[in-house]
């Protein structure tokens, strides 16, 4: 065999082999998307893809028509991905239609076709908890909505305001994909800024908005007489329902999870509080997704809200842990070694949710506030014993007192803030009680009861503006 012959097969062999391990080798492997999630509402839509892996990925925007396209770079065609498509909602605020299909070698490319014009960022998750590397896709509208204005608007109208569109039903399991089925059809595209085939996209069944008839009336005897009349002053009370979105909170062996939990107590509260003269509520949120922690005092600064009110459902590792607590801020640490623990588990849902700093900086900015809040502490406290005493007719206390810890969503330095955990739906007994909508109301009633025996010993001082001194010299106003 002559010389150069047996060199040239030796080095053909070796590249061969070589090309063979890189191949092979987990650095070269196609990542490979395992589930995908849309939360749609008027705050914002988001778009999460969860991989084992992280994930490499190109946005940017086309217009004529108005386009988001995002490049995932080394990821392979996967059923999530084919069929994501079919998890969009007719409703969606943002997203007319999304488009899969491969791009060039290497990337996969995904479109989705807007109604509106908006602004979006990207941002990649750590592993936390069950989930794996989250790729989050912030939709926002070009224009942010004015919480205020319209609160305003409700109000010269005589109504409440609209309610959120509600996301798609959420699968058992939060990381588990969307259902699978056949690919759907795939024809070439006609225009856009890269060859890419169209995807048919089928909407979704969508969460039932609860029902008008469905929401409690108020109580005849379920709430506290005023001993002082609360006169022609018009308080507004901020309700946030805990958790929503990427963020379920916990959840009971039944399979309740804390956040529908929490928006349907929520939206009941704010019902009863809706009925009573002088009183208005409004919803942190509205709908099934995610709202930063930071972000949902800031809503309440905006809608200058008097006092806050964040319902959430406890949980435990043993399932006999049972009861309604209430809880304060704490400037010098848990009074309990247990409040302590629950402080963390909440706070830790700004890890769960995924907050996008670049998305959320107005949001982050608030805590620049001075925390120097004694007073309002004090009348946090006060709130929180009324609300307390209140549930202990409806449920056992988990404690007879109230707590304190570092709950980042009551650190408003001027409104008055407690965090209700209405029952542990880890507990099997109390898991079914909270699915009840009896039981339900009842809780909203005590709330409300706590709140108003509150106002009627501690009426507001500063109560005297109006819508106008609200807008502080804008046209248009709204006599209380």
């Amino acid at each position: 065999m002559p010389r150069t012959y047996f060199h040239r097969l030796t080095l053909l062999l070796l590249l061969v082999t070589t090309g063979m391990a890189l191949a092979s080798s987990p650095a070269m492997a196609a990542t490979r998307i395992h589930s995908v999630r849309l939360w749609p509402a008027e705050e914002y839509t988001r778009v999460t893809f969860e991989s084992k892996t992280g994930i490499r990925s190109t946005l940017f925007s086309v217009e004529h028509p108005d386009r988001l396209v995002l490049d995932l770079e080394g990821v392979e065609l996967s059923p999530p991905l084919e069929t994501m498509a079919r998890n969009l909602k007719a409703d969606d605020p943002y997203i007319k239609g999304i488009r899969v299909g491969r791009f060039k070698p290497g990337v996969l490319r995904v479109v989705f076709d807007l109604k509106t014009r908006v602004k979006a960022s990207t941002s990649l998750l750590d592993p936390v908890a069950e989930y794996g590397y989250r790729l989050v896709l912030d939709i926002y509208p070009e224009t942010p909505s004015d919480p205020l204005m319209a609160l305003l608007e409700s109000r010269q109208a005589g109504a409440a305001p609209p309610p959120a569109p509600h996301p798609q039903q959420e699968a058992a399991a939060p990381t588990a994909p969307p259902e699978s089925g056949a690919p759907p059809a795939i024809a070439p595209a006609a225009t856009g800024a890269a060859a890419l085939p169209a995807v048919t996209a089928a909407s979704s069944v969508a969460t039932a908005a609860m029902p008008t008839a469905d929401l409690p009336k108020p109580p005849a005897n379920g709430v506290a007489s005023s001993s002082k009349p609360l006169g022609m002053q018009r308080i507004t009370i901020a309700v946030d329902a805990g958790h929503g979105g990427e963020d379920p909170g916990a959840h009971g062996r039944g399979g309740t999870y804390e956040k529908r939990v929490t928006l349907s107590i929520a939206r009941r509260l704010k019902a009863l509080i809706d009925a009573q003269p002088n009183l208005r509520a409004v919803l942190i949120r509205d709908g099934d997704y995610f709202i930063p922690l930071q972000g949902r005092t800031a809503r309440a600064r905006q809608l200058h809200a008097d006092l806050f009110v964040s319902i959430h459902a406890d949980a435990f590792i043993n399932s006999d842990a049972r009861g309604s607590s209430v809880f304060a801020l704490s400037e010098k640490g848990a009074t309990s070694v247990a409040a302590r623990w629950l402080a963390k588990r909440e706070n830790d849902a700004d890890l769960i949710g995924g907050v996008n700093i670049n998305a959320h900086e107005t949001y982050l900015a608030q805590t620049l506030f001075d925390l120097s809040q004694t007073a309002t502490i004090n009348d946090s406290l006060k709130i929180a014993r009324a609300v307390l005493g209140e549930l202990s007719h409806v449920n056992a206390l988990h404690k007879g007192e109230v707590e304190q810890a570092g709950f980042a969503v009551l650190k408003s330095p001027d409104i008055p803030s407690i965090l209700v955990e209405t029952a542990f739906i880890t507990n099997p007994e109390e898991e079914r009680r909270l699915n009840d909508t009896q039981y339900q109301d009842r809780l909203a009633g005590a709330i409300l009861a706590g709140l108003q025996r509150y106002l009627a010993a501690n009426p507001p001082l500063n109560k005297s503006r109006t819508v106008r001194s609200d807008l502080q010299g804008s046209r248009l106003a709204v006599s209380p």
